[in-house]
């Protein structure tokens, strides 16, 4: 009596003997399949062109992703790179908060943005920058422990902006020396999608180191 075989059995004596279409050449064009992707009956062959097909694109993806992600990423370093070279020029220690600024808003096309420093050289105490610093803002600045990315809920900070009214999402930084916090950063847009929650935060803690270190200078 023939035993008969399930397509489990079949689909593992095939994968044993990968010879086998080579040595039956003939059932390549008889054996018939359907297409998932046309509904009608194709040959082995055909099918297996389908599935190269579906393979290569996916391959095309994910390169034409990978360029766009390359891209990006090229076009964030130089605007990194020309906003660390106008701190680099700002020859006068009171001159770094504004060319800070000017540059973030410049590179990255920021609409608003400003800081509050404080716990700095008695030389910088009438400065604009260490003005409308309450005892709560340095604590909710010591409290950040990652950069804060979302809606403008009236946070203190926000209102240092020249047009906080219009501010709909906003990026706050924490400014950091030794671990303490002498200062925040903030960024905000009349956009409520452009400071979204959802946004990853890998470059704006760059932002932040770099701007502590500029700014650190400042300090007594």
């Amino acid at each position: 009596m023939t035993e008969t075989l399930d397509s489990a059995a079949v689909a593992q004596f095939l994968a044993d003997h990968p010879q086998f279409f080579a040595e039956h050449a003939a059932l390549l064009g008889q054996v018939k399949l359907s297409s998932p992707l046309t509904g009608k009956t194709v040959s082995l062959q055909e099918r297996q062109m389908e599935v190269m097909r579906d393979k290569y694109k996916a391959l095309e993806l994910q390169l034409s992703t990978l360029v766009r992600l390359a891209q990006e990423n090229t076009a964030i370093a130089n605007k990194f790179h020309g906003w660390n070279q106008a701190l680099l020029q700002a020859h006068h220690g009171a001159d770094l908060p504004r060319a800070l600024l000017d540059g973030l808003c410049a590179q990255f096309d920021v609409p608003q943005a400003t800081l509050r420093l404080w716990d700095l050289d008695g030389a910088h105490g009438a400065r604009w920058f260490t003005q409308d610093v309450s005892d709560d803002a340095r604590i909710f600045a010591n409290s950040l422990l990652a950069p804060y990315c979302g809606s403008n809920h009236d946070f203190e900070a926000v209102r240092w902006l020249d047009d906080a009214a219009a501010v709909q999402s906003t990026v706050i930084l924490p400014l950091r020396s030794g671990g303490a916090a002498f200062g925040l950063l903030i960024l905000g847009s009349p956009d409520a999608r452009r400071f979204g929650a959802e946004m990853g935060t890998d470059f704006l803690i760059h932002i932040g180191e770099t701007a502590s270190a500029a700014l650190a200078a400042l300090r007594a």
